[in-house]
Order: C-alpha cells, then sequence, then structure tokens
C-alpha cells in the first residue's frame, strides 16, 4: 500500500513535529499551515511556490517526499543517514543541501548542532531537520520581513534558511570569543584555578572542534550557490547570498583564530606551570641549603675527638654563631637572586 504525506504525518513518533506548509504564489504568500496533499497537488504549478517542513520524519515521510518530487536516491540516503558533512550537491531536477545549526551552552562550555537537509527545486524548498532544536520559526520570520524578495522564487526561500544558520553561527563564534577572553582572565589571575581551569579549556578546544567543522565546508556550499551556471543566485539576489557568504567567511576565520587563541592558552598554561614548579624547586633547594650548612657544622663538632673549644664552653658558642651567621648569609644570598 502507498502511504501519502498526510498519512505519514498522523504516524510520526511522539517527538516528531507536525509538518509545516507555506504556499506563495506569484511572489505574494497565498496561505500557510495546508495539509501537506493539499500543498503538494500546486508542486508542478509553476507560478506557485512551496515550502514544507518536516522533523524528524521517519522512512516512510522522507519517501512519501521522495515519490512527490522525484529525488535522488543518493540524496533520499543522505537523509536517512546521520551526521553528515556540510555540502551542496547537484542533481538534474534539484539540489541537495546540509547545513547545521548550533546552540552554545556557556555554563557547561558544550556545543549542540541540528542536522538540517534541504531539498530545493524550481518551485519549491522542502526543510528536514534532524529535531526542533533549531528554530524554524525565525526563517520564517525572515522571509516576512522581506516579502518584497518573494518575487525571486524558491532562491527566497533558500537565503532565508541560510541567512538565519549563518547568523546563529554568529552569536555562537562571539558566545565562543567572550569564553576564550574569561580563560584569558583566568589565566593570569592571582591564584589561577589550575584543574577548573584545564577542564574549561579542554571544553571550549573541543567546541571550536566541533564547530569548525560545521563552518568549514558551509563557505564551500554558499561559494557553489553564487556560482553562475547554477542559475540560483540570479543577478537580484546575488548581493544577497553574497552577504552570506561574506559572513560565513568572517565566522570562518574568526573560528580559526579563536582555536589558535586556545591552543596557546594551553601552552601559556603548561609555561606557566613549568615556571611555577622551577620557583618551587628554587624555594626548596635554597631551604635545603640553609638546612645543610647547620648540619654539617653541628655533625662535625659531634665528633668524637678534640678540636678546638673541646670541652670547653667557647665550643658550643662557636658552633652557634657559625651556624646563625652561615645560614644568615645564605638566606640573603639566596633571597637577592629570587630563589626564596
Amino acid at each position: 500500500m502507498n502511504l501519502t504525506l498526510d498519512d505519514v504525518a498522523g504516524k510520526k513518533s511522539a517527538r516528531t513535529v507536525g509538518p509545516r506548509t507555506r504556499l506563495y504564489r506569484d511572489g505574494v504568500l497565498e496561505v500557510e499551515g495546508l495539509s501537506v496533499a493539499e500543498v503538494s497537488a500546486h508542486v508542478g504549478d509553476p507560478s506557485y511556490m512551496i515550502w514544507f517542513d518536516l522533523c524528524a520524519p521517519d522512512a516512510a515521510a522522507i519517501a512519501a517526499i521522495d515519490r512527490e518530487l522525484d529525488l535522488h536516491e543518493l540524496a533520499v540516503e543522505d537523509v536517512l543517514q546521520d551526521h553528515q558533512r556540510s555540502k551542496l550537491d547537484i542533481y538534474d531536477s534539484h539540489l541537495f543541501l546540509t547545513a547545521y545549526g548550533a546552540w552554545f551552552d556557556t555554563a557547561t562550555g558544550q556545543l549542540g548542532t541540528t542536522e538540517v537537509n534541504v531539498f530545493v527545486t524550481r518551485n519549491a524548498l522542502v526543510t528536514i531537520r534532524e529535531n526542533d532544536r533549531f528554530d524554524v520559526d525565525e526563517v520564517v520570520k525572515r522571509w516576512d520581513s522581506k516579502p518584497d524578495l518573494a518575487k525571486h522564487g524558491v532562491v527566497f526561500l533558500l537565503h532565508g534558511l541560510l541567512d538565519v544558520v549563518v547568523d546563529g553561527h554568529f552569536q555562537i563564534v562571539q558566545s565562543l570569543d567572550d569564553q576564550v577572553e574569561a580563560l584569558e582572565d583566568q589565566l593570569f589571575a592571582d591564584s589561577p584555578a589550575g584543574r577548573d581551569l584545564q577542564r574549561r579549556t579542554f571544553d571550549l578546544r573541543r567546541s571550536l572542534v566541533r564547530f569548525r567543522r560545521i563552518v568549514l565546508p558551509l563557505r564551500e556550499v554558499v561559494n557553489s550557490l553564487l556560482r553562475h551556471d547554477l542559475f540560483v543566485a540570479e543577478a537580484a539576489m546575488a548581493p544577497y547570498f553574497r552577504d552570506v557568504y561574506d559572513h560565513v567567511m568572517r565566522v570562518t576565520e574568526w573560528t580559526e583564530s579563536l582555536r589558535e587563541l586556545v591552543s596557546d592558552i594551553r601552552e601559556a598554561q603548561l609555561s606557566m606551570q613549568g615556571y611555577h614548579l622551577n620557583d618551587i624547586m628554587k624555594k626548596v633547594t635554597s631551604w635545603a641549603a640553609i638546612i645543610a650548612v647547620p648540619t654539617m657544622i653541628t655533625g662535625f663538632y659531634g665528633q668524637n675527638l678534640p678540636f678546638p673549644g673541646f670541652g670547653q664552653p667557647s665550643g658550643i658558642w662557636t658552633s652557634v654563631i657559625v651556624i646563625a651567621v652561615t645560614s644568615v648569609l645564605l638566606f640573603y644570598v639566596f633571597r637577592r637572586r629570587g630563589w626564596i
């Protein structure tokens, strides 16, 4: 039995959010919230522009979309497999791209991501979200804020989606920058928190590496969309896609610089630990030398042999004076050299 999109919409798991739809006609929003079957009836009409959004769909829902839009089997396979690299695949009848929404927990230094797969046909945009952590409402607001651009078709929808994704990346890299600055302040504090600082540095470095994996390939994706042979970034929309590309470049360069800075902070931590250990060793050695001299003198006077002052009160006073003078002299010398 063949399932329709409405059929699979009623069989979603508890964590799956219902599909969202929008229908534009001649660049004007006509209706939203229709059933998927009602919207899909207009897929073949070039005067309509359609948006489908599915959150955490199962394989049956994706297969139904495949039948509606005649998608390439490799693209469908990529949707079913998690943790794809951010990329753009070009097929005869559609484009397929993968991007990642992300969020950052400033309390723990952990980075979370949501995979967003997108199918782009001549008059339809299909977004498939891994979970509901990616704020699709913000995408809708972005579209509604520029209704005059809707006349440019599906590329208008694609631009709004990518713009929200990249803006989210920009906010995350700003938060990461603040966290790195806090690390620098802790590093040169009077009493730096050793183990906590190391753990925080490790968590931030891991988050930066993970963040780099999703923003670096996105640069190639947006750059490919600017190619003239794709006819995506047409003359009117090209400046908007170039603006997104500029933001992607800034995020990428900022991420690279922060990654290097965290590595420098880690190296500085190790250097400061070595310096601190060397300082401790100098102090321990200095005090050991001060203690060794009296031990040597008392050991000499402890010999069972006659020596100057042997059996006389002057002998003990002589030893005490020698111990005190040499100890004070050594303390003064070590103090001048900064060893104590």
